[in-house]
Formats: C-alpha cells, structure tokens, sequence
C-alpha cells in the first residue's frame, strides 16, 4: 500500500468530508504518514496572505490532530503561492507515494479548488494523483465509492507503451486489497484489414502483463474509442476505480486536445488514479 500520502484541503465541505471520511480508512489500509497542506493562493488573497497564514496554520493544526486519530502520523503545512505548483513542491519535498484529491461533478478541474488548481496539479506532479469522485445529492456530497472500496475492484488501462510499466508499477503498490481486476487494452489503431491481427496481439500482450499480477486479474480487449472502452467497461465489470497513465507534463495541452486520460477524468464517475509516467 502507499506509506506516504499527501492530502491538500481548501477547508471545503466536500474536501472536509474526504478528509475525516476517506483518509482514515487509506490508514486501516497501510498508509502510514499524511502530509496536510493548504496553500493559500498568493493571487486570489494577495496583500492579505501572510496576514490569512497563521489563522489557517491554527485550522491545519486542529485537522491534523484529528487525522493523528488515526494512529497515523501527521505533518501540516501551510503555504503561501500558487497551490498547483506549492502542492507538487510539497509532494516530492515529502517523498511522498500519492495525492489524494476529492473533486465534485463533471467539471471537477473548478468545483473543488480556486481556479484549475487540481487540472495543474495533475500536470505538474510527478506522483500518482488519486480523484476521489463526489456526486450532488439534494443538498449534500456523497462519494461515488467508500473510500473502503476503492481499491478492491480496479480497472487498468493499458497501452502497451513504457508508460503501462509504471501504471502496473503503481497497481502493485495497492494489489494487497485488490478482490479481482480487469486490464483493459480498447484497439482503436489500424486499417480494418488488421483489426483482427490488432486485437490478437494485444490479447497476448494483455496476457503477458496480467503475469505480473497474478490471477486476481482478468483480461478484456475492446474495439473502439479508448475513454468509452475505458468507462464502458468499468461499468460493466462492477469496477471500484480506473487506472491510467498519463504521459508527459502537458497535460493541460492533453486536456484541450481530448485526450483519453481528461475524457475519462471529465466523464467518469468512478475514482480515477492518474499514473505520471515520465
């Protein structure tokens, strides 16, 4: 399981929520050590910044003793500056194995945190970044998955390239509390003369990965556009969380251009876990 987690809370309902709901439970499952940081936004608050700091180093601190609760142990942080670049600084000064971040609706990038701080972030880090997905009902958030659940049924993109190495990498970190898995491969390249050649190679190449992770996981070739096979199935095999990579820092430049990994992101209600694979 990851050891060391990194959780960045703006103090919203929704990230409050996650934080005292989900993350004692990543703790029942291994995680050790949490790195809580709130970064006050140096371009929203300005002037008022470094007055605002020791007023939310008090709020992080009552949080943090909170979440030592747990039997975990707890560093807080605050931080003034721009939150996406603040909070992938934070991670890798921590060491830290993953991101967690909980996100609301379709247009997750803005509900959750000021301006596009989570959609930086993604492009930013050099660690996995798990979305914990939150839907609206009446009047409250509710989490699409416990995060109990989240890691018992995963489906796995993958592509074949390197960048499936470090997805398969990531997976092995949490295979412990998987109950069975599905890697996913969606052929959507090539002239249809050789589709079938297209998808025997990858039914063999999906073999060949799923030795690396044993029986609990199930291999699935589709035929179409990748983000609809990704979510298609997911719904299908009863998934509790989808796993791909993402290739590259740009993913902001990924985002406009609709890539697989932002369609999925955006689409999706189910968790995502983003793998950077560079």
């Amino acid at each position: 399981m990851f050891r060391r987690v990194l959780y960045p809370t703006d103090f919203s309902e929704v990230s409050l929520h996650a934080m005292r709901h989900c993350l004692p439970e990543l703790v029942e499952a291994g995680v050790e050590e949490i790195y809580l940081v709130h970064v006050i936004d140096v371009t929203v608050a300005e002037f008022e910044a470094f007055e605002l700091e020791e007023v939310y180093r008090e709020k992080l601190r009552r949080l943090g003793e909170e979440l030592k609760k747990t039997g975990a142990k707890v560093v807080t942080k605050v931080i003034i500056g721009i939150p996406s670049v603040e909070i992938a600084s934070a991670a890798e000064e921590g060491n830290v194995e993953l991101i967690v971040i909980p996100s609301v609706g379709e247009n997750i990038w803005r509900l959750m945190f000021v301006g596009s701080t989570a959609s930086n972030l993604a492009r930013a880090t050099k660690r996995p970044v798990l979305l914990l997905k939150y839907i609206k009902e009446g009047d409250k958030f509710v989490p699409s998955k416990e995060c109990s659940e989240v890691f018992r049924r995963p489906l796995v993109a993958l592509d074949f390239s390197r960048c499936s190495i470090k997805v398969i990498q990531t997976v092995r970190k949490f295979e412990g509390l998987v109950e069975r898995g599905v890697l996913l491969h969606s052929v959507d390249y090539g002239r249809m003369e050789e589709l079938e050649h297209n998808i025997a190679l990858a039914k063999e190449n999906l073999k060949k990965s799923a030795k690396g992770l044993g029986e609990k996981f199930e291999t699935e070739v589709m035929v179409g556009t990748a983000s609809q096979a990704i979510i298609g199935t997911a719904i299908a095999k009863n998934s509790t969380l989808i796993v791909l990579g993402k290739k590259g820092r740009s993913v902001l430049k990924d985002l406009l251009l609709g890539s697989t990994a932002e369609r999925v992101i955006r689409d999706s209600k189910l968790p995502v876990l983003l793998v950077p694979c560079e």
